[in-house]
């Protein structure tokens, strides 16, 4: 049950991001090093297949990051003041 409610949390937050993203806000600054800018690339599906796509090695840095979050934070223990299903602050809040 938890579970489901984590992954509706994700498309909730996925949906935002399309719709802020298509609507022209982009994070100011630099992705990387070599100056490339956050909106430089494309939006939706074309940010990761396609000629202008996020590079290979960044796409393993943010799935790492969101595997990481999942196991280290996003989990449902027991016993630290999780008031209902799906609640994961963990104590950390």
């Amino acid at each position: 049950r938890y579970v489901e409610i984590k992954h509706g949390r994700i498309c909730q937050l996925a949906f935002l991001g399309q719709v802020v993203t298509r609507g022209g806000l982009h994070l100011p600054g630099d992705i990387d090093y070599s100056g490339d800018s956050f909106d430089s690339f494309p939006n939706g599906i074309a940010a990761i297949i396609g000629p202008d796509s996020i590079p290979t090695a960044g796409l393993v840095q943010i799935i790492a990051f969101i595997g990481w979050l999942e196991c280290a934070f996003m989990r449902d223990v027991s016993g630290t003041g999780n008031e209902h299903i799906g609640d994961f602050r963990n104590g950390y809040i």
